[in-house]
């Protein structure tokens, strides 16, 4: 008798696990408590994949030898009780699809700055004319492409949601970017499960592997103090010279590691802009010199590259107001980046689901730059709470179209209208795909 894999969750994940765990000869079954989308559907249909959706149906469900979880159902769900209960494995679809493939990996994360950094990485690598798949918590299935295709490298971000459900899997070059206080509403509130979840990328490396990480965040720094790293350490730092890493010199990046040609480049030449981005350009141009990529390959990978969707993205003017898309900004950090990045009178668009958010770290910046904040979200008590009385103007909104009239006629000459909303989007909208291209299209509209 085949051995039963069951997929929870019927998305993008979901989707590709079942494929992949079909064409791997086991017995399939994939559940969704919610509505699976028609177009996911009809693959399902086509590979003759079992399905139920809007349910979970316990027998079938804990007759499976392994359970494939979709990264957005908490642990607190019944239906993952009882399969802890009878001891069922809980995976990730990470973890399964790199049992069937012998690519070099690549992974990324961090709270901030995961899906800048692994676009960069990956048009480094295709720029070199490597042969490379992107996944993980961005593009297609990394499931799907093992079942599909036949890459030599992926370059994978990776969520704590993810990295948590991984326990075999080995990142060859493992980067983390910083790791600041960010979905605590499913760590008990506690900052230390989170930093443990984020250092899962680290787990099953060796002295040949790579462990990049930003020499400047202080939570990563006090971990590396109580950490046996084993894998070679190749750190980046904008105020300090660090050995075996990247650092700056003269307003110059210079990547210095072993065995390995230096490279050095303005920091004015970056396509990125930005201090976060300099970060994100450093962990990329290491990634790049350790894979042997060319010198001029690198620099003008780094050079041309543009921002990324729904992350700073100007839209258009209107009536010189310059409106700029930040929906991926999902927790108070990523907006900090975004309003200290901001020079002109801002008019702030923030809320949603509140994941825990600290919004005192946001105040001074609040203080010196924003002059409307315009609350998107069914329950703004926590930024009210957090700004009446800072500034003179607070608006609620309960769409995007209402935010974007709203903030057009609070506007000004020369103000920026800037959608960063420091939380994440599921009480109004599918995701912050759809926030951002809802934005969008509000704007265009005006």
């Amino acid at each position: 008798m085949k051995d039963k894999i069951v997929i929870l969750g019927g998305g993008e994940s979901g989707t590709g696990s079942a494929i992949l765990a079909q064409k791997q000869g086991f017995d399939v079954f994939l559940s969704d408590y919610g509505e699976i989308k028609s177009s996911y559907k009809k693959i399902l249909d086509e590979y003759k994949i079992l399905w139920e959706e809007k349910q979970h149906n316990q027998k079938q469900i804990l007759e499976a030898s392994e359970i494939i979880k979709s990264p957005g159902i908490p642990d607190t769900a019944p239906i993952i009780k009882a399969a802890k209960e009878l001891n069922i494995p809980i995976i990730s679809e990470i973890e399964f699809a790199a049992r069937y493939t012998n690519a070099y990996m690549i992974c990324i994360t961090g709270s901030n700055g995961k899906t800048t950094t692994t676009s960069l990485i990956y048009d480094l690598l295709k720029k070199a004319n490597y042969n490379v798949g992107i996944a993980g918590n961005i593009g297609k299935s990394f499931a799907l492409q093992v079942a599909t295709k036949n890459y030599d490298y992926y370059v994978l971000e990776l969520s704590s949601f993810q990295l948590d459900g991984m326990y075999k899997f080995k990142a060859n070059t493992a980067i983390l970017l910083n790791i600041t206080p960010d979905h605590l509403d499913r760590y008990h509130n506690n900052f230390h499960e989170y930093i443990d979840a984020k250092f899962r990328i680290l787990q099953n490396q060796d002295k040949n592997d790579h462990f990049i990480y930003c020499d400047d965040d202080p939570v990563i720094k006090e971990e590396l103090a109580k950490r046996n790293i084993i894998s070679q350490k190749n750190p980046f730092s904008i105020k300090n010279k660090v050995e075996n890493g990247a650092y700056i010199e003269k307003e110059e990046i210079i990547i210095n590691i072993k065995n390995k040609e230096s490279f050095n480049m303005s920091i004015h030449d970056l396509g990125l802009q930005g201090k976060h981005n300099i970060y994100n350009s450093m962990a990329a141009g290491l990634t790049a010199n350790i894979s042997n990529i060319r010198k001029n390959v690198i620099r003008e990978s780094l050079t041309d590259f543009k921002s990324i969707e729904h992350r700073l993205e100007k839209v258009l003017k209107v009536h010189d107001i310059l409106f700029i898309n930040d929906s991926k900004a999902t927790n108070v950090n990523s907006t900090w980046y975004a309003l200290e990045s901001m020079t002109k009178n801002v008019i702030w668009i923030a809320g949603g689901t509140d994941k825990g958010n600290n919004y005192d770290e946001l105040a001074h910046l609040v203080k010196e730059k924003v002059k409307a904040i315009i609350c998107l979200g069914l329950d703004n008590s926590k930024l009210h709470d957090a700004f009446d009385g800072l500034i003179p103007t607070i608006v609620d909104c309960n769409n995007m179209k209402d935010a974007v009239k709203t903030a057009y006629y609070l506007g000004n000459d020369g103000d920026t209208v800037l959608l960063s909303p420091a939380c994440a989007s599921f009480d109004l909208f599918e995701n912050y795909e759809d926030r951002g291209t809802q934005f969008k299209k509000s704007v265009r509209n005006l």
